[in-house]
């Protein structure tokens, strides 16, 4: 045992102290060393507060330190604490896998208010931490998920996560359709979007730390888009539905996009913060 006794409150004053000269706006802080206490320990934010003159035990407390100093560094909370919240479920994250994002949820929540009951076989392509194709997988219990990703590092990660919640998903290493197989009733993607000219804008902490392949496209970010099009209706059902999480300026162009394909009805929609964000792409025959 080490030789001092900490408390989680003497704990978080310690962390604020060593982040200060890195994190100015103390409530950020704040929310900070909270995510990582509470998700190191499997609480809620009313149970750290309850606990909050609770001693830590030295295992907990020697991961908090390691975990703050990772932060002064500049690196993502998440990847400091190893998971991140998705859809109420914890998700392992490390740096070869991006961080799932809100956003993310509401394209989810959109497939499974589209397909509340019926069978489906469900094709996730670029997977990334499997978040969408099991979180869908559990939600539905008699869908046929498949994910598929590029990466074989990525991979690894989403069976990590598939076997702790779902382990009926399969998954496959393929370049976008390249090693797949069959028909699907939805296929769903979020996939590389962001135009290299936007690195100038992005936080540091995403540019460092977050896997570059799952990041950028090329032409302007529509690469894969344009990829996927070509292709989608050799493994969409008829009758069935595609989804795409979007970066907020590329509505119209993949609107045109997708719209040159036969009998297909688009659909743009917005995420919580009015900015273009999903796209639905409907087999109409």
């Amino acid at each position: 045992m080490l030789e001092e006794e900490w408390t989680f409150e003497a704990l978080r004053q310690w962390g604020d102290w060593q982040l200060e000269p890195y994190i100015q706006d103390q409530t950020e802080r704040a929310n900070q060393l909270d995510y990582l206490l509470t998700g190191m320990m499997d609480w809620d934010y009313s149970q750290l507060h309850n606990n909050l003159n609770t001693v830590i035990e030295d295992p907990k407390r020697v991961r908090f330190m390691v975990a703050v100093r990772a932060l002064k560094g500049g690196e993502p909370v998440q990847y400091a604490l190893g998971h991140a919240p998705f859809y109420g479920r914890e998700f392992q994250v490390d740096r070869r896998v991006l961080i799932p994002r809100p956003e993310t949820e509401e394209l989810v929540d959109w497939i499974l208010k589209d397909h509340p009951k019926t069978t489906q076989r469900v094709l996730d392509v670029g997977t990334g931490s499997g978040v969408i194709a099991i979180t869908l997988q559990v939600e539905r219990p008699d869908w046929q998920v498949l994910g598929s990703d590029i990466s074989t590092d990525a991979l690894a990660v989403a069976k990590v996560n598939g076997e702790k919640y779902a382990p009926a998903v399969t998954w496959q290493q393929s370049d976008l359709f390249d090693q797949i197989e069959g028909k699907f009733d939805v296929i769903v993607s979020n996939p590389p979007y962001i135009a290299e000219n936007e690195k100038t804008v992005m936080d540091d902490s995403v540019l460092l730390y977050e896997p570059e392949l799952a990041l950028f496209a090329d032409n302007q970010g529509l690469a894969l888009y344009k990829r996927m099009a070509q292709h989608l209706l050799d493994y969409l059902a008829p009758q069935g539905t595609a989804y795409f999480e979007i970066g907020y300026l590329q509505g119209p162009a993949l609107v045109e996009l997708f719209k040159t394909l036969p009998e297909v009805q688009v659909e743009l929609r917005q995420d919580f913060s009015g900015h273009d964000r999903m796209l639905q792409v409907k087999r109409m025959n």
